[in-house]
């Protein structure tokens, strides 16, 4: 899955080439926290937040329709998570703060909410894609890797300055889950061994952007 949207991104700006209406959007976002944790039995249980911070990232957008569009987009985040573990049966307790990158790379759609072409356009829409993750130890020197579905949700408003540019707000939210048991990998070594943990990850963000209009402008007409 992850070279079918790799190929999609390099493909998607060929393809737009003939549409009528192309937009490339740039994101800025703040993630707010994300606990997450997992019980794996009543004797081991692991325990972590994603720290919030910056969530960037482009994406192209083609207009299908009046009121629908078409997007691929690539978002970045860097981050920490203190995670804790706890296994009775060892009698471990183990605590370690990982170094945590995520790459989504979502497809969606996105639908206009007002009929008319005015300087104000909200819209909503929903996403489906890919979440790649890195966690690191740096005091262990461990790391693990995953890739899990993920989908989304956002809603939001294009402020139009001019027929080619505007200012983008939105709120957003990306969840990574595992395809059978919805969970997400996390990996904090330690003493030789393997602590693991799976839990859902569910990401709230407030941000925006900027929206620049190529090809054939949108016609829109002071309120």
């Amino acid at each position: 899955m992850r070279s079918i949207l790799l190929l999609a991104i390099i493909v998607l700006p060929a393809t737009t080439l003939f549409a009528q209406h192309i937009r490339l959007n740039a994101y800025g976002n703040y993630v707010f926290d994300d606990r997450v944790e997992s019980y794996n039995s009543s004797t081991n249980y692991f325990q972590g937040t994603i720290q919030g911070g910056l969530l960037w990232g482009g994406g192209i957008e083609v207009q299908v329709h009046d009121y629908y569009a078409i997007e691929v987009l690539y978002l970045r985040q860097d981050t920490k998570a203190p995670v804790h573990f706890y296994d009775i049966n060892s009698f471990s307790e183990k605590n370690a703060t990982l170094d945590v990158g995520i790459d989504w790379i979502m497809a969606g759609g996105m639908r206009a909410l007002t009929p008319d072409k005015t300087k104000i356009e909200p819209y909503a829409g929903c996403l489906m894609g890919v979440a790649l993750i890195n966690a690191e130890n740096p005091d262990k020197n461990t790391s693990a890797n995953a890739t899990k579905f993920a989908w989304g949700l956002r809603v939001g408003s294009n402020f139009w300055l001019t027929d080619r540019l505007a200012v983008k707000v939105q709120t957003q939210l990306l969840s990574a889950v595992q395809a059978s048991g919805g969970s997400l990998y996390f990996g904090a070594g330690g003493a030789g061994t393997s602590v693991t943990g799976y839990s859902s990850m569910t990401q709230f963000s407030l941000g925006g952007g900027l929206v620049f209009q190529f090809g054939s402008p949108t016609p829109r007409h002071k309120k």
